[in-house]
């Protein structure tokens, strides 16, 4: 049995995961072997790793929404469970349904429905929320698009400002730069380097390696079904294998 973690004697990380593996529905053996990695608040993490090493895979299990078999992740010092409405998962933009018939601010109010229960509508306040969401992506012209017109770099956008009205404090991105111009690159790259405070824990599953220690905290690499720490800053700690 994996070791539990004990959160007397260190504040809770945003994200910890001690001795977890993981298997994706269908697999008979596990992708992801014994991982153990903290992170931070305010901590920006790369993921790095060839496709098909288990980025997604435990980006999904940090999100609650794939078990491990063996270990245990926990968010904020609670175990990762689905619908947390602190963590925002974005998985790859291809695979997501972008026909469905809805405009730009409807499909960033929704970040607002893990709060509102079954019977509650948006009030005026949840429509504020994601009207400031909108506007600090450079959204605020497109709210009343239609979202499959948008390009992909805008519709990426779009994700994280729901993430923002969610009011998550944890953005797990499953490489979010892939096939997006210049433009929509140099956005979203603004906003996740400009972060008063350091308000949002972000994980980044990338396959791009440039500058990639200039550009976060901590470095993380998958291979081999395990992780290990290719860069640390003095705000990130630990993230080696168990």
């Amino acid at each position: 049995m994996a070791p539990r973690l004990d959160n007397r004697t260190l504040p809770a990380p945003a994200i910890e995961a001690v001795d977890v593996s993981v298997a994706p529905r269908g697999a008979s053996c596990p992708v992801l072997e014994h991982i153990t990695l903290r992170v931070p608040h305010g901590c920006r993490a790369a993921l790095v790793g060839a496709n098909g090493t288990g980025k997604s895979t435990l980006l999904k299990t940090l999100a609650g929404l794939l078990p491990p078999v063996e270990g245990e992740v926990r968010i904020e010092g609670a175990v990762a469970a689905c619908g947390n409405p602190r963590v925002a998962y974005l998985a790859q933009r291809h695979l997501i349904e972008w026909h469905f018939p809805v405009m730009v601010r409807q499909a960033v109010l929704a970040g607002r429905y893990p709060h509102l229960g079954v019977f509650r509508r948006p009030c005026r306040a949840d429509r504020g929320k994601a009207d400031a969401a909108l506007c600090r992506l450079g959204l605020g012209e497109l709210a009343s698009r239609p979202l499959h017109a948008l390009s992909g770099g805008q519709q990426q956008r779009v994700l994280i400002a729901r993430a923002l009205c969610q009011e998550a404090k944890i953005l797990l991105l499953d490489e979010p730069f892939t096939g997006l111009d210049t433009e929509n690159r140099r956005i979203l790259d603004d906003f996740l380097g400009n972060d008063p405070g350091r308000s949002l824990t972000v994980v980044m599953a990338t396959h791009e390696h440039s500058d990639v220690e200039k550009r976060f905290d901590l470095v993380l690499q998958i291979k081999d079904g395990r992780i290990e720490t290719l860069h640390s800053c003095t705000c990130a700690t630990d993230g080696e294998n168990g």
